[in-house]
């Protein structure tokens, strides 16, 4: 067999980086090369249309094994299983109780219990954990931060009380002195007395973390990796600053922690951010560790969930999608446990059908496609050691950034971290604008005939009651619009108004140019919830515009090329006579003449979308 493969690859002669490109800039026939294939990512680096081994010169990222020390290849050394959590909101301990043990039959291996903290008692835990086995599954609790000590204490007590081997229980307590400060502006209580309380509380539960970095927030505000990353890094070395200096161990405080981490859409940069996080954070706690500490405590625990930044009300069964290959990403960075958040999300309580779809997505993971079996399928590849290496580089630059600043709570409680993200939140709106950023079916291929219904996007509360504007803040918060939001409330605009523009496409002239043309403006006006008539084509514009009468048309749009323009363009707008809205598709060089003729409306891709089919509305709904 060797020598079949040495013979078959002695016929092939090697090919050198200097050939490669010698091919493409041939192709290009002199196009500039970094403008027509280097991409420029969000984080600020480049990423080449190509790479070879010797990308891999230089590079640290496979110099270890997966479970050994920085953990970049993982913290495993045997298999990739990750568990799959679901969250219950519990109302009812004893209904909570029903739902879990239901799930427990379904694939579920980690439950996340919101808990109410005005009812949190000895019976109220026992009866919400009735028929657990608290020694086969992970149990995750969330309640309400003045209450974590109480909830750990009680568990403490549970366990103890029921008999099990304490050694072997997994899960985590989510207490998180920041997170409230970022998304509802709000600072509470005292940071190193609770912390200190949640260790001392759980010091016979060494499998519990109790200390979490829910950098999740930042990626369902819009961040961008590298400071999703950049501040995660950030936060839990404030953990660990303050935590130490207050007389707990190094070793102690790293173990009780979890990072919570958001998966956002960028498939391969995904990979290569928990890739990196685990490296640059098994280097901040070896910082730490006095001498004779293991270094199995700088293993960065992590838990993923998928984006609701990108979650759409319009055609949502996309979600399904998005969730898919985010799930696809986190599972082969190696993660601990993930959530699939529910493809409805977006605008009600998910239900039992949305709730089973989450679930066997990353039940198809495994036991279709076997992510579970292989440890860090991307090792050796040039792209994404690549790519590890660049979002490691800006990750850190910032990290060190806010550090020389004062550390991630100084930087909480000036803003400057709310302000950042925020920035990038606004960024990404104005990308999905212009569709520079593509969601599908909502900025780019909608449905034509979906009509929301009672479909309404669900609106962000604040603990206590009220909407984020109206509650009185200690600091500056983040702002979770998703990325559709004001697609969604443009469409939702035009439904509600009771009249559906018509949008009439009059094509003519060059077949291809006026189908793409044609084609491009259905999509682009769709975005609004207008209907849209596409036709074959017509003999002359008087035909085109006798048509578009009979249909009741509220919009004309030419369409065909733009050599053709300047014969059809002017006598369509005159045959229509102000009795429709006349759109010209397309952007051609004779625009500066027909603008002086009275036509105002042109559409193409450099045009703004979202601002473009406001004005329309503007102009349509009245």
């Amino acid at each position: 067999m060797a020598d079949s493969k040495e013979k078959l690859f002695s016929d092939f002669s090697p090919v050198s980086t200097e050939q490669w490109m010698e091919k493409v800039t041939a192709d290009l026939k002199g196009a500039d090369f970094e403008k027509k294939l280097v991409w420029r990512t969000n984080e600020g680096f480049k990423v080449k249309p190509f790479y070879r081994k010797e990308d891999l010169e230089g590079l640290k990222t496979t110099d270890s094994l997966p479970g050994e020390f920085p953990y970049l290849r993982g913290n495993k050394k045997d298999n990739n299983e990750w568990l799959v959590r679901q969250e219950i909101k519990v109302d009812d301990p004893a209904e909570a109780n029903a739902k879990a043990l239901d799930i427990l039959n379904k694939g579920v291996d980690s439950l996340a219990f919101r808990v109410k903290a005005k009812e949190l008692s000895a019976a109220y835990i026992e009866t919400l954990l009735k028929d657990i086995c608290a020694e086969c599954v992970e149990l995750n609790f969330t309640t309400c931060q003045g209450h974590v000590v109480e909830l750990a204490q009680t568990l403490t007590a549970y366990f103890q009380k029921k008999g099990y081997d304490l050694s072997k229980l997994k899960g985590s307590i989510n207490y998180d002195y920041f997170n409230k400060m970022l998304s509802k502006g709000k600072e509470k209580g005292n940071m190193v007395e609770t912390a200190k309380a949640l260790i001392v509380a759980t010091e016979a539960l060494p499998g519990y973390q109790v200390i979490n970095v829910n950098a999740l927030t930042l990626n369902n505000a819009g961040a961008y990796i590298y400071q999703e990353l950049g501040y995660a890094l950030a936060w839990g070395n404030e953990y660990l600053a303050q935590l130490t200096e207050a007389g707990v161990p190094a070793a102690t405080v790293a173990k009780k922690m979890k990072f919570n981490f958001g998966i956002s859409s960028n498939y391969f940069l995904e990979i290569a951010k928990f890739r990196a996080g685990r490296m640059l954070w098994a280097d901040i706690v070896n910082s730490y560790l006095a001498e004779g500490d293991c270094k199995c405590a700088a293993k960065m625990k992590v838990h993923a969930e998928t984006s609701s930044f990108n979650l759409t009300v319009f055609d949502s069964y996309v979600n399904l999608l998005r969730t898919q290959t985010e799930a696809m990403s986190a599972a082969l960075a190696g993660v601990d446990s993930m959530t699939v958040v529910p493809f409805d999300k977006a605008y009600e309580v998910p239900n039992e059908f949305s709730e089973r779809l989450a679930r066997n997505q990353q039940l198809l993971l495994k036991e279709e496609s076997h992510f579970d079996k292989v440890i860090d399928p991307a090792a050796g590849s040039y792209y994404i050691e690549n790519l590890t290496v660049s979002i490691a580089k800006q990750a850190w630059d910032l990290f060190l950034a806010v550090e020389s600043e004062g550390g991630f709570q100084a930087a909480v409680k000036a803003g400057k971290v709310q302000e950042a993200v925020n920035a990038s939140n606004k960024a990404r709106h104005e990308a999905v604008a212009k569709r520079k950023e593509i969601l599908l079916g909502t900025n780019q291929y909608p449905n034509f005939t979906e009509l929301a219904g009672d479909k309404r996007p669900l609106e962000a509360v604040c603990c206590c009651g009220g909407g984020h504007d109206t509650c009185q803040k200690d600091v500056p918060s983040l702002n979770f619009d998703r990325a559709a939001s004001e697609f969604e409330a443009l469409r939702l605009q035009t439904e509600a108004s009771g009249k559906r523009p018509k949008a009439f496409m009059l094509t003519i002239g060059n077949l291809a140019m006026r189908q793409a043309r044609a084609q491009f403006s259905c999509n682009f006006l769709a975005c609004a919830g207008y209907e849209v008539v596409d036709n074959l084509g017509f003999a002359t514009v008087e035909e085109g515009i006798e048509a578009a009468m009979a249909a009741k048309a509220d919009i004309v749009v030419l369409c065909s090329s733009d050599d053709e323009y300047a014969e059809y363009a002017v006598p369509a707008f005159k045959a229509l006579a102000g009795r429709a809205m006349f759109i010209v598709a397309g952007a051609p060089a004779c625009m500066d003449e027909l603008k002086a003729a009275g036509i105002e409306n042109f559409i193409h891709v450099r045009v703004n979308v979202l601002e473009t089919l406001k004005e329309y509305n503007a102009k349509l709904l009245k």
